[in-house]
């Protein structure tokens, strides 16, 4: 029924601004308690005790919790974030130059991750305890188990370091930067756009090592769940009838065995793909990437708690809207939830 579907999507969004308001007020009250102060790092430590007491005041930190958070709450509603200790400009404006970098990086390890991760762990569950099966959960158990940073250093020391293969740390070289304007802060579509392609293919060779090391943590899960939900359909009743009645192997996964496993799968690339986003850190430290993961590491570690609430802020609204389209791809992928059945 359309009205089931439309109180669904209703109660998806309350819970949406809900969530959000939550995280934002944790967030907040967290970083006014913690014991970091920002007010050192902006008149300096040398500075008296009467131009601490003015600039607490001028950034209303002299005031309770509460009122302070109402104060911020106001200034977020008009697209106000404050600005940043570390640079000095507005959060907004900082998150409007990291957040792509990151989401370039993520959306290019979510691609190789799932094209990759899907068909190795449908082969991996049609030959199960073959040789194959036993490479892939080999290489799938060391992907989830060593640490990410632990592969950013090694591909630094290897392909950077000894064989020279990639241009290294960094977004892209010294040279190139400012060449292409920044449309869409993504620097392979920009330069795409510009029609320059040296600056493409040398903001892809920093590109590719990272994208591929933060890949291949990502594919680890996706392959044991793709294995997972594979082998579960494999032994049922209709995957036997087809296979009885000679229908080819290919025919099916393609047929049967992809359109049953969709939704799962859906789930859990949303979540790989946020996982991406958020957990990119480590990665964009190794390879000095500069995006929202570096950014919100240096926020943290001089207290600067107007970026780090946006960078959380930013975070939660990338998880909640990727489970919100998930919902909306499980109706479109499986007719029956649109009735509530």
């Amino acid at each position: 029924m359309p009205s089931t579907f439309a109180f669904r999507i209703l109660r998806t969004l309350g819970m949406f601004v809900l969530s959000l308001f939550v995280l934002l007020a944790l967030t907040f009250v967290i970083g006014r308690i913690m014991p970091h102060d920002p007010v050192g790092l902006i008149v300096g430590e040398l500075a008296d005790a009467q131009a601490f007491a003015a600039m607490r005041a001028k950034l209303g930190l002299d005031l309770p919790i509460p009122q302070q958070f109402w104060i911020y709450l106001q200034g977020i509603l008009h697209g106000d974030f404050g600005n940043a200790v570390l640079t000095g400009t507005p959060v907004l404006q900082d998150l409007a130059q990291a957040f792509p970098a990151t989401l370039e990086l993520a959306t290019l390890a979510i691609l190789l991750s799932a094209g990759i991760g899907v068909p190795v762990g449908l082969l991996a569950a049609l030959y199960r305890d073959s040789i194959v099966d036993q490479v892939v959960r080999v290489l799938s158990l060391l992907g989830h188990s060593l640490p990410v940073f632990w592969f950013a250093i090694l591909g630094l020391i290897v392909f950077y370091g000894q064989l020279q293969w990639s241009p290294g740390p960094g977004r892209i070289d010294a040279f190139y930067e400012g060449i292409v304007p920044t449309r869409t802060g993504l620097l392979l579509v920009d330069s795409l756009l510009a029609g320059d392609s040296e600056v493409f293919w040398n903001a892809f060779g920093h590109l590719i090592m990272p994208a591929i090391i933060l890949a291949y943590t990502s594919m680890a899960y996706i392959v044991r769940m793709t294995r997972s939900f594979a082998l579960e359909q494999l032994g049922q009743d209709y995957i036997l009838t087809a296979r009885a009645k000679g229908l080819r192997l290919r025919r099916v996964v393609v047929r049967h065995i992809l359109p049953n496993i969709a939704v799962q799968l859906i789930t859990i690339l949303a979540i790989s793909y946020g996982g991406l986003l958020e957990g990119a850190v480590l990665i964009e430290i190794v390879f000095s990437w500069p995006g929202i993961g570096q950014y919100m590491t240096n926020a943290l570690l001089i207290g600067d708690m107007n970026a780090v609430v946006a960078c959380t802020l930013l975070i939660g609204i990338v998880f909640m809207a990727l489970n919100f389209l998930a919902d909306l791809a499980y109706v479109a992928l499986d007719p029956r939830t649109r009735s509530g059945e």
